[in-house]
């Protein structure tokens, strides 16, 4: 769940210390406000490279599992591509200039809804499947947490937007939460053998 996320973790942190930048603007996609000025140190493809190894790295000294540490930074990278999906060209490939990519799913919010409930549902199918819960906060833990990630998501996508950038960021921040709630409800599942 952090792998996926990182770069979303990291992102309010560099908003509140004023390295990177964001406007709520209507208008700026049909799906989003957000105006996403610059962003390179989290949202660019090199950095998301950088991001991903030094992550992989991270978790390839704590647990010595290779595997585990190369599909952890691939994750991490993962979020770029997704994003490209989704983002008008506002994605840059690395800090400081070169083109900014993205293929604007945003302007269509019917298929930006398709295609992200389609995916979230997918990794719920996937992540359910692969794993039980061993007692019931397991489930029950597990559920709730698809609750709230589904309230989040329909939230944002029907909501007003936040009224100025600094509860954008504190708004953000929470979501340090996620992967905390994420690894306590799976320390209660087991893979499925």
């Amino acid at each position: 769940m952090a792998a996926v996320m990182l770069v979303d973790l990291i992102w309010p942190i560099l908003l509140m210390f004023g390295v990177e930048h964001v406007r709520i603007q209507r208008g700026a996609t049909r799906f989003t406000p957000l105006d996403f000025i610059d962003y390179p140190w989290t949202h660019s493809l090199v950095m998301g490279i950088a991001w991903g190894v030094l992550f992989g790295i991270v978790y390839f000294a704590v647990t010595r599992y290779g595997r585990g540490a190369v599909v952890i930074g691939a994750c991490v990278v993962s979020h770029w591509l997704l994003d490209l999906i989704v983002h008008r060209p506002d994605l840059p490939l690395f800090p400081g200039g070169g083109p900014r990519l993205g293929l604007g799913l945003w302007n269509s919010p019917p298929a930006t809804i398709a295609v992200e409930s389609a995916m979230f549902a997918v990794g719920i199918l996937i992540y359910r499947d692969t794993t039980k819960a061993i007692d019931r906060i397991g489930s029950i833990a597990f559920w709730a947490f698809v609750v709230v990630l589904a309230a989040i998501y329909i939230g944002n996508a029907s909501g007003t937007p936040p009224p100025n950038t600094r509860v954008l960021e504190w708004m953000a921040l929470s979501g340090w939460l996620l992967p905390f709630w994420a690894a306590w409800f799976d320390r209660h599942r087991e893979a499925n053998v």
